[in-house]
């Protein structure tokens, strides 16, 4: 699949702010820094449009981007567990997350992106055992894989497939990316075309079985 016509949208404060479509939704989600603007940029060969920094927890907005004319969205979510934050803050953001997480119907995958030269980290494993207890469909992409060699690359992965089979019997969708190669970028795409392929297999059932 290729990305047509990528173009940012809209920042919003809240899920109430959100654009009032019915398109599906992809977001984006992790660890400050972990490379979600990167990857969104990468996804759609738009450098720059989705802001990178340097400076960890950037993000404070939801951020929608306008996929092939409003097919389907690209969104960016704030990233967690920036402890530099206030408390105020950080529960403030924590709110718009779940928020965004638990009640935006339009969501359709959430990719939590993960660094992959770390172990295992406590706070995205405890994200995801959250993600899996309110049945929140979602996908996991390891990020800066350019950053190590093919082996070790594996070897954290697996780690990381290791811990996780601690508590979940069946893994949820694994992307291996790098926004600097480009890496996993037809991967995701193909991930995400074959879903909207479903959505719209789905919706063309109902309106027969409706006629």
């Amino acid at each position: 699949m290729e990305i047509k016509n990528p173009k940012f949208e809209i920042s919003s404060p809240n899920v109430g702010k959100c654009p009032e479509t019915n398109a599906p939704e992809y977001a984006f989600i992790g660890r400050s820094n972990v490379g979600k603007s990167s990857l969104i940029n990468m996804l759609t060969r738009r450098k720059g449009l989705a802001k990178t920094s340097q400076t960890p927890g950037k993000t404070l907005l939801i951020n929608h981007f306008n996929i092939s004319n409003g097919e389907w969205y690209l969104v960016d979510l704030p990233g967690y567990g920036y402890a530099a934050r206030g408390k105020a803050q950080r529960e403030e953001l924590q709110r718009l997350i779940e928020g965004y997480i638990l009640d935006r119907r339009q969501l359709t995958c959430l990719f939590v992106l993960v660094d992959v030269r770390h172990d295992p980290q406590k706070i995205d494993m405890e994200f995801m055992n959250w993600l899996g207890e309110h049945d929140v469909p979602f996908a996991i992409v390891f990020t800066k894989a350019d950053k190590l060699s093919n082996a070790a690359v594996e070897r954290n992965v697996e780690s990381y497939k290791k811990e996780l089979h601690l508590t979940w019997s069946e893994l949820p969708p694994i992307f291996i990316t790098s926004s600097e190669k480009p890496r996993g970028r037809d991967e995701i795409l193909d991930y995400i075309e074959s879903i909207n392929q479903e959505l719209a297999a789905e919706c063309d059932r109902k309106d027969t079985e409706n006629q």
